[in-house]
């Protein structure tokens, strides 16, 4: 593991940032008098199933708050706000066909489009597929309370793809009603209205957020019509229960300018290649969904929580693909149903023990998802972009039946064991309608038994020290078998699903010294895997996986926020990773090899970030930001880089109370420097004669916005 060299290359913000905090604890000794740090908020941790406070959870989570993550932000994408969790690499593609590029410790890296290998839930509502294949376009920034990320072993309690966890939570209607209406724009023809309505009437909490944001893009072929609607309404039928509907509709029109080659960026990084643009490449996507959860307070100390959904995704794609490579039943069109809905039943109980306590947690999660996928010619004789011949049509079924357990026990003063354990059983099968070219039904089934283990020493109040172990399963999606790496029709069920078995330390603490009050965290951890999923190629538009023998992702991760001063908090996050192949591997026909060692592709082996909030007044705040992205692999052969870069970002925002009203306004500056750089890669893409990996990122980009508000 090279961490001499990644402390080298990586280690100088933090050293930067030391230095700005020796200064700063030097100012505050020497001042005479100085006005009281702000408190440090309590934050309760959720995504462990056993709730408890951050500092005392025995896992790598970062809670981000909701009204944090609005502010000075145009509210359309979790990348504008997510940089301050370490261990994400979340990337923003300019493209709204394909979604954020985003992963967790490496996993997630290879996905060239959605999010792959994480669980994504929404108000306790899956948004990631039984398979593993995921989303983040539903998720309303709005109405946000909270999201928290949680990475290493603690995540395979979420079953299937659970490479890290992502949980969005919408905010509780609470208080006076209140209306909010906002606009914003920016570069590149960036519009996005909002209208909000939020209260608590006769008993009845509401949050109704609806937004449309447009954009004419960075790139030719880039535009976007995105159109989302969010809803939570809780209602208490006693004191002893709590009943919470939560309903979502997306709409999103986009084209997609897709890569380019590392040359092309090169001589001009607002490139579009000439496929794009002749096939009107592009995507439309409409999803709705709705889930309803109960939960009961019993007798000693016990809980029920019941949550149900069901949800409603279509999709349409247009491809690149040329007209001559659709030989035979290949096409250029995906055209997707999707049906899909689950339960999640759950048992809680506290108890005594000994001169301890016992907490348990016993439940059974299901989901189902039925799929009716039709591929179709791009093209109609001479007319391109269009839906043309039939060559694919199936119906496929997926079903996921995970019983789980966890405990929570505080066997001693300061020391802490929590266990759990999921059975997690994914099937596959489908149904083949197309048989001109045979009949390529089938079925396959997965699953293992996913232990969690974790041991917490409580070293003072403020300090906690904790070991966790854990083993991951992460299964192909029906995206990832659709096609063969052989280019044979049918779909590719020789792949095996990936098993990993992860460890961590870490440490969590909070101060209050030399003039400086905050928290830090710091974690080290390492995962291996067999069978690891990784593409075979990528052609115009169309992906093919394998399996790849063995890999380890190894690293650390370090975070703080810190009051520097009465007005002014220091963020601050540094991720280093070592993703590689502990294996090589070679392609279906044995000949093109890849060697064991290299790294990873999708992956960069550090990721910094550092944000300084000032407020100089109550209605001003203003905000710096500062990004690093270490190069990244675009191929498995690590023949393709894209460069690092550094990003840097300015924001003010200014907010008015003037009796029931309140005026809120922003304006905002990213990408500083006006820097040419690579937002994202697109794994192993194999069109000849040079693969088009690039995704640039615009250049200097500005965006002002204002809301306006009512409190009944």
């Amino acid at each position: 593991m090279h961490f001499s060299r990644l402390c080298h290359l990586a280690g100088w913000p933090v050293a930067a940032a030391g230095l700005l905090l020796t200064a700063q604890s030097a100012t505050a000794q020497q001042a005479a008098a100085q006005p009281e740090l702000p408190q440090l908020s309590e934050v309760t941790v959720r995504s462990t199933l056993q709730e408890s406070a951050l500092e005392q959870t025995p896992a790598s989570v970062t809670v981000l708050d909701g009204e944090r993550m609005r502010e000075r932000n145009l509210q359309v994408n979790l990348s504008e706000s997510l940089s301050a969790a370490p261990g994400l690499q979340l990337q923003n593609r300019q493209n709204y066909a394909q979604d954020l590029q985003l992963s967790i410790r490496g996993f997630g890296a290879r996905s060239t489009f959605g999010v792959r290998g994480i669980q994504i839930y929404v108000d306790g509502i899956p948004s990631t597929m039984p398979d593993g294949q995921g989303q983040t376009n539903n998720i309303d920034i709005a109405s946000l309370e909270r999201v928290e990320v949680l990475r290493g072993p603690y995540s395979a309690l979420y079953g299937n793809a659970s490479g890290g966890v992502i949980n969005a939570y919408t905010e509780r209607g609470e208080g006076a009603p209140s209306v909010q209406s906002s606009f914003a724009l920016g570069s590149d023809g960036q519009k996005r209205l909002g209208l909000k309505a939020k209260g608590e009437t006769n008993g009845i909490g509401y949050v109704l957020s609806a937004s449309r944001f447009l954009t004419d893009g960075y790139r030719a072929q880039s535009a976007a019509d995105k159109n989302l609607f969010n809803a939570r309404i809780d209602v208490k039928p006693d004191e002893y229960s709590q009943l919470t509907l939560v309903a979502n509709h997306v709409d999103i029109d986009a084209k997609d300018p897709g890569g380019i080659t590392p040359k092309d960026w090169a001589a001009d990084p607002k490139a579009v290649a000439s496929n794009p643009l002749l096939y009107d490449s592009r995507k439309s996507v409409k999803q709705t969904q709705a889930g309803l959860t109960y939960e009961r307070q019993l007798d000693g100390g016990q809980a029920l929580r019941l949550m149900a959904y069901a949800g409603q995704r279509e999709m349409m794609q247009f491809q690149s693909t040329p007209k001559a490579s659709q030989t035979g039943y290949r096409g250029g069109v995906i055209g997707l149903k999707r049906d899909y809905g689950g339960i999640d039943a759950r048992w809680s109980g506290k108890y005594e023990l000994g001169s301890g306590s016992l907490s348990l947690i016993a439940g059974l999660a299901a989901n189902t998802v039925r799929e009716d996928r039709q591929g179709y010619k791009n093209f109609a004789g001479n007319q391109l972009g269009v839906v043309g011949e039939l060559v694919r049509d199936e119906r496929n079924t997926l079903t996921s039946i995970d019983p789980y357990l966890q405990a929570s026990w505080a066997f001693a003063p300061r020391w802490k064991l929590d266990a759990g354990l999921r059975w997690s059983n994914v099937q596959f099968q489908s149904r083949d309608h197309f048989l001109a070219d045979k009949n390529d039904s089938g079925n396959a089934g997965f699953h293992k038994l996913l232990p969690v283990v974790s041991l917490q020493h409580e070293l003072n109040q403020d300090t906690n020290i904790y070991a966790s172990l854990g083993r991951g399963m992460e299964t192909p999606t029906f995206n990832e078998i659709s096609y063969r790496p052989d280019l044979a029709g049918g779909l590719n069920f020789g792949l095996k699903p990936a098993v990993s078995t992860s460890a961590e330390l870490g440490i969590k603490q909070r101060f209050n010294v030399a003039g400086l009050r905050g928290d830090w965290s710091a974690a080290l951890f390492q995962t291996q895997t067999d069978d690891e999923i990784v593409v075979a190629s990528n052609d115009n538009g169309r992906t093919s996986y394998q399996n790849a023998g063995k890999t380890r992702r190894r690293g650390m991760e370090l975070s703080t926020s810190t009051w520097l001063m009465p007005q002014l908090r220091l963020s601050g996050a540094l991720t280093l990773l070592d993703a590689s192949l502990r294996s090589g591997y070679c392609d279906s026909k044995g000949q093109d090899c890849t060697p064991a060692g290299n790294r990873i592709a999708g992956t960069a082996r550090h990721l910094g970030y550092l944000g300084l909030e000032w407020l100089p007044a109550t209605d001003w705040r203003v905000g710096l930001d500062w990004r690093h992205v270490g190069r990244i692999a675009a191929d498995d052969k690590n023949q393709v880089y894209a460069p690092s870069y550094n990003v840097a970002s300015l924001s003010v925002g200014y907010t008015k109370r003037l009796g029931a009203w309140k005026l809120s306004a922003f304006a905002r500056v990213d990408n500083l420097t006006d820097k040419n750089y690579v937002g994202s890669v697109i794994v192993n893409e194999a069109t000849k004669p040079e693969g088009r990996y690039y995704e640039p990122a615009p250049g200097r980009q500005w965006m002002a916005g204002t809301s306006l508000s009512y409190q009944f």
